[in-house]
Order: structure tokens, then C-alpha cells, then sequence
């Protein structure tokens, strides 16, 4: 599917609707360990991943995908990726650290954060 900077800042425009009011939550658990990771190498915790979060913008937007899960495949899960600044938790250093951000945004407007971590590999931009 094409996608214009339109159809994503409508998109982000629902989902920061959604995490302005506490509609949203960013899956920390054992199927997550990247997420943990984040959380337990940088200081970083929920306001300021929720501003992370409501920074993103269309230039940021790097894929959408079906989501792959049995049951789930109706759902487009979107992808961006943000680079931050983030002091390390054991150490002094703060670093650049480029995010991989992954959301799914349900029928009801509420929105899960399936992947919130340091990416892998670079991400392509879609709108560069």
C-alpha cells in the first residue's frame, strides 16, 4: 500500500490522542526482552518514553505491516524509528540511541506499543 504524510500524521494524530489520555500501554514482559533492555540500560522511564512517543512525526515513519499473529492478521501494525538522546543507567555517558517503534492501534483508539527498543539494523525512512 502507498501512504501519504496525510494518511501517517492522521494516523500519529489518533495515537497521541490516545497516549495524551492514558489510552495506551508499551508492552514490558518476558516476550519483550528487547523493550526491558531499554528500560534497564538507559534512564528512561514512562513520561519520558510517553515523550518520545508524542515527538514523532510522518519523517519518522518507516513501514506498515500485517500483523503476522493468528487471529490478528486484520491489524496493520505501524513502524517508526526515532533518534534519541539517552544517558546510560550504569555508566556516565549519554548517547545517541536510534529506536525501533512499533504500534498497534486498536478499534477502540487504544494503542499498544508492541516494540519500543534500540534498533537492530537502520531503519529506511519512507518519506526521505
Amino acid at each position: 500500500m502507498k501512504y501519504t504524510v496525510q494518511d501517517i500524521e492522521a494516523y500519529l494524530t489518533d495515537v497521541k490522542t490516545s497516549i495524551k489520555v492514558g489510552r495506551y500501554r508499551i508492552d514490558r514482559n518476558e516476550r519483550r526482552p528487547d523493550n526491558l533492555s531499554l528500560f534497564m540500560d538507559y534512564l528512561i522511564d514512562e513520561e519520558s518514553a510517553k515523550r518520545i512517543l508524542l515527538s514523532l512525526t510522518p519523517r519518522d515513519f518507516s513501514d506498515a505491516v500485517q500483523n503476522k499473529h493468528e487471529g490478528y492478521e486484520h491489524e496493520t501494525l505501524y513502524i517508526f524509528g526515532k533518534n534519541v538522546r539517552l544517558a546510560e543507567r550504569f555508566g556516565s555517558a549519554v548517547k545517541d540511541v536510534a529506536l525501533y517503534i512499533k504500534f498497534n492501534k486498536l478499534e477502540n483508539c487504544y494503542v499498544i506499543v508492541i516494540s519500543f527498543h534500540e534498533q537492530k539494523h537502520p531503519l529506511p525512512h519512507y518519506f526521505s
